[in-house]
């Protein structure tokens, strides 16, 4: 049976980091809400590929209604981590052991959350200082899981990667 995925993003977010995942996720049976700020609302890509329609307003939704949690990098991060109701569902899933998918800029939630002290992890490397004091052990590799629930990786080019161990852990 498919698994229900949160989808926190905004504009700017970067567009393959949204659209390559959604499909290998969409392709394996599962599910995928993107949530913002209002229903309805039209979040572009960075790059003018993607333009997406909200699913549902982050007032109108809980962390318990899903079962993983997809942070698309960009500037959708660090845009979204201003607002604490984005923020306080990020760690949500971080708090009860939840998958929680990040690439490039996402981890930048869970740094605002206070979510990754001790935990391994990856980011672009311009938030790899950030993530040091946020107190993770950063590695600079093309996908780092660390304990079952955690998936991060560093850039587009990372993607077949960062799709792979998701889907390992949606399917586990």
């Amino acid at each position: 049976m498919g698994k229900k995925i949160a989808v926190l993003m905004t504009s700017l977010f970067e567009d393959s980091e949204y659209t390559e995942p959604a499909k290998a996720y969409e392709d394996a049976g599962h599910e995928l809400t993107i949530i913002e700020k209002e229903k309805g609302n039209i979040v572009e890509g960075k790059q003018g590929e993607a333009k997406e329609t909200v699913d549902a307003a982050i007032d109108d939704v809980h962390p318990a209604d899903f079962d993983a949690l997809l942070l698309p990098g960009g500037f959708s991060p660090d845009i979204l981590r201003a607002d604490d109701r984005f923020v306080q569902f990020a760690k949500a899933f971080m708090d009860d052991k939840k998958p929680v998918f990040a690439i490039c800029h996402g981890p930048q939630l869970l740094i605002t959350a206070k979510a990754l002290e001790g935990r391994s992890a990856t980011g672009f490397t311009s938030i790899k200082v950030d993530m040091e004091y946020a107190g993770v052990n950063y590695k600079d590799q093309e996908v780092v899981v660390c304990c079952n629930q955690l998936v991060t990786s560093r850039t587009p080019d990372d993607i077949p990667a960062f799709n792979r161990e998701s889907l390992k852990i949606l399917e586990g």
